[in-house]
Formats: structure tokens, C-alpha cells, sequence
């Protein structure tokens, strides 16, 4: 069994930057895939990056070059950093693991594993 504890959320004003972690425990994820998604109010839920077993990153449109997607191996944690954050941002923030393939994937239901969610808050 895997579990998944995010932090780091918060709330922030538009233009500032948050760092989000992941700290995963039950299994070691180092060949696996991790991804970050969120959900926004009366939303669905949608991928926003990811990195894979080989460090590889990939990252939806709307973040790129303003959300950096990271793993530190030795800590088992992946991180989401990101900065100039705006109101459209809002969402709580999930990570989640897949544990049957290294590859970064964007579907919510190639992920076994999902942390708790932490929110986060941008205000205008």
C-alpha cells in the first residue's frame, strides 16, 4: 500500500508562488511516474504536470513555464513548484502515483494511488 501526504498549500496573492510536496511512504516510487492534478469547484479533475521514472516532466499548457514539476528520490517526494500563480489557479491540488508504468500519462484513471489534496487560493 502506498499513501501520499501533500502540503504547502495556502493562500496567495496573484503573481506569487507556492511549493507544494508530496511525500510518499509504503513503497519506494523511484521507477514510477508521479503526477500532479487539481480540481477546481464544480470542476473535474485535471492533470497539470508530471514527472516520470526517468525524470522526465511534462506539463499541461496553462502552467508551462510558470509550474516547475521536480523528485527528490532519496526523500521519496515529489514537488510542484509555482510561481506566478493566478485567481485561475485555484483548485485543491492532488499528487498521485503510477505504479504500473514509468511513463508520464494525463489520464486521472492511470493513477493508483492519491494523496488527500491540499488547497490552494489565489486572490486577485
Amino acid at each position: 500500500q502506498v499513501q501520499l501526504v501533500e502540503s504547502g498549500g495556502g493562500l496567495v496573492q496573484a503573481g506569487g508562488s507556492l511549493r507544494l510536496s508530496c511525500a510518499a511512504s509504503g513503497r519506494t516510487l523511484s521507477s514510477y511516474s508521479m503526477g500532479w492534478f487539481r480540481q477546481a469547484p464544480g470542476k473535474g479533475r485535471e492533470f497539470v504536470a508530471g514527472v516520470s521514472g526517468t525524470a522526465g516532466t511534462y506539463y499541461v499548457d496553462s502552467v508551462k513555464g510558470r509550474f516547475t514539476v521536480s523528485r527528490d528520490n532519496a526523500k521519496n517526494t515529489v514537488y510542484l513548484n509555482m510561481n506566478s500563480l493566478k485567481p485561475e489557479d485555484t483548485a485543491v491540488y492532488f499528487c498521485a502515483a503510477r505504479v504500473y508504468g514509468s511513463a508520464v500519462v494525463t489520464g486521472v484513471n492511470e493513477y493508483a494511488y492519491w494523496g488527500q489534496g491540499t488547497q490552494v487560493t489565489v486572490s486577485s
